[in-house]
């Protein structure tokens, strides 16, 4: 699944009249660049979740006969539903057996998926590296998530752990945790829901020592995005 619903404030004024998932990063979109290189991987079915002028990634899908590839909309222009709530929204769209690739539109990255996806088996995998952040996902020695921390205002979720990596917005998700979603609202970030429910599912941090990641965010990144763009092709 490729998050590509968000409103892409932090890209404006491109972000105002184009979604962030069709802003040109090195000669094509945001999301051309991330569903190529799932194709690179082997997928062979997506989804995508669409919000802000959403008939244009449509549109945009279309003109490129979809890659020819099976890619699914989960429709969310009628209310945006954060992280969270859009995997719960697209459950529907999924294999009830196989785990889901979560992917946000807006990363770029030399990301090994064949190596997340032979990591420990776990409910939920999450992709992370040593690398400077203002927020971090905290993890036990064995690599359990066990809390989040702010490092600029010092706010602690969860208990200290040993480990204080930065989340790439790369992640396997296990369907056996839809049940636990029931009681969620429409509405909510994967990351509560994770730490909500790390103490008694097995949730891993995949440390990748080797990723090279950019998260295209701001408007003033992108010239840096273009060149970051060709050096992990």
């Amino acid at each position: 699944m490729i998050f590509a619903a968000g409103l892409g404030t932090r890209l404006r004024p491109l972000t105002d009249t184009m979604p962030k998932a069709l802003v040109p990063v090195a000669g094509k979109p945001l999301l051309q660049h991330v569903i190529e290189r799932l194709q690179t991987f082997g997928f062979e079915r997506i989804v995508i979740n669409i919000h802000h002028f959403g008939q244009q990634i449509i549109d945009f899908l279309d003109a490129h006969d979809r890659f020819g590839l099976d890619i699914l909309i989960s429709d969310e222009r009628n209310s945006l539903l954060e992280t969270g709530g859009g995997i719960k929204h697209a459950r529907h769209l999924f294999d009830p057996t196989s785990p889901i690739l979560i992917h946000n539109v807006d990363i770029l990255s030399n990301a090994d998926l064949d190596t997340l996806y032979a990591s420990p088996a776990a409910e939920a995998s999450l992709l992370v590296s040593d690398r400077p952040s203002s927020r971090h996902l905290l993890f036990d020695d064995a690599f359990r998530l066990v809390g989040w921390q702010n490092v600029k205002t010092g706010e602690l979720r969860g208990r200290q752990g040993c480990h204080a990596l930065a989340f790439s917005g790369i992640h396997l998700f296990h369907p056996s945790l839809f049940p636990m979603m029931d009681q969620w609202p429409e509405r909510f970030s994967i990351i509560d829901f994770y730490l909500n429910v790390c103490s008694d599912h097995l949730l891993l941090g995949i440390p990748s020592p080797h990723l090279r990641l950019m998260d295209v965010g701001k408007i003033d990144t992108l010239a840096e995005a273009d060149a970051f763009a060709s050096s992990v092709k």
